[in-house]
């Protein structure tokens, strides 16, 4: 990808729906399209970092030191068994940012401030968010350019999009004019049931282009791989999941206007 940084939040106040599932393998498969890409784990789990093979109990410098200014964000980015993507790991540590962040000047901006002497080392950044609406995805949405909001193929999917496109219209109003939707994703679909076709037609109704065509299916073969701290590309490159996440990068690669070197 030529030209500036593209920053893409990854987020849903609702948990379980596949944020750090599509960080991570969304990360792999644009770096193995010729990407430089620099996931954040703002999320206090810290599942990113053990997803990709860190312990993220002996995290020394993690996003929560940079943002709190311990440390340049630079001096907390490290390789991973991946080429062409970068993390900046979480710890459990990061819980107690928000309370810390209150008394700090401009706190919803910290993350795009810290981010800055870095994106130029970048085609994307990707910030894998925490399950909420807090000051941490507050700074992740402030910070970026577009917002990827996976939602899980089950009941109730649209209702808890309403309240993050209320927060995401709220973001726009006083902290970041230009943020825009830049896809949602269909997650955990499992082709046995109706629910799944049926909750993929309800978004394609009401979100007609800004749902991604790619789905990302129901695979035990995604759910084992972070226990491995592997990608899904990593661990089981033919499955369903990787095949999925290769397609779900191209189809993002031509929605940001981009070519992939080998396309």
């Amino acid at each position: 990808m030529k030209g500036p940084t593209t920053v893409l939040a990854i987020a849903n106040q609702k948990g379980g729906v596949g944020k750090t599932t599509t960080a991570i393998n969304l990360g792999a498969a644009l770096a193995a399209r010729g990407q430089r890409v620099l996931l954040i784990d703002l999320d206090p789990q810290a599942n990113a970092t053990s997803g990709l093979g860190l312990n993220k109990g002996q995290i020394e410098r993690s996003v929560y030191e940079a943002l709190i200014g311990q440390v340049a964000l630079e001096r907390a980015i490290t390789g991973v068994n991946w080429d062409g993507l970068d993390l900046v790991p979480s710890a459990i540590r990061l819980a107690g940012a928000e309370i810390e962040m209150v008394g700090l000047m401009a706190r919803e901006q910290r993350l795009r401030r810290v981010l800055e002497p870095v994106q130029g080392r970048y085609d994307l950044v990707l910030i894998d968010c925490a399950p909420s609406l807090g000051i941490l995805t507050v700074n992740a949405l402030t910070a970026a350019h577009g917002i990827i909001i996976p939602i899980q193929c089950e009941y109730l999917a649209l209702e808890a999009l309403g309240h993050l496109l209320n927060t995401i219209a709220l973001i726009r109003d006083h902290l970041n004019p230009a943020l825009e939707i830049t896809g949602i994703v269909m997650t955990m679909f499992d082709a046995r049931t109706n629910l799944s076709q049926q909750v993929v037609d309800e978004v394609r109704t009401h979100f007609p282009r800004e749902i991604f065509q790619t789905i990302i299916p129901r695979s035990v073969r995604l759910s084992e791989a972070p226990s491995h701290g592997r990608p899904i590309l990593s661990y089981d490159p033919s499955s369903r999941g990787a095949v999925a996440y290769r397609h779900l990068a191209d189809e993002l690669l031509a929605r940001l206007g981009s070519r992939s070197p080998d396309a």
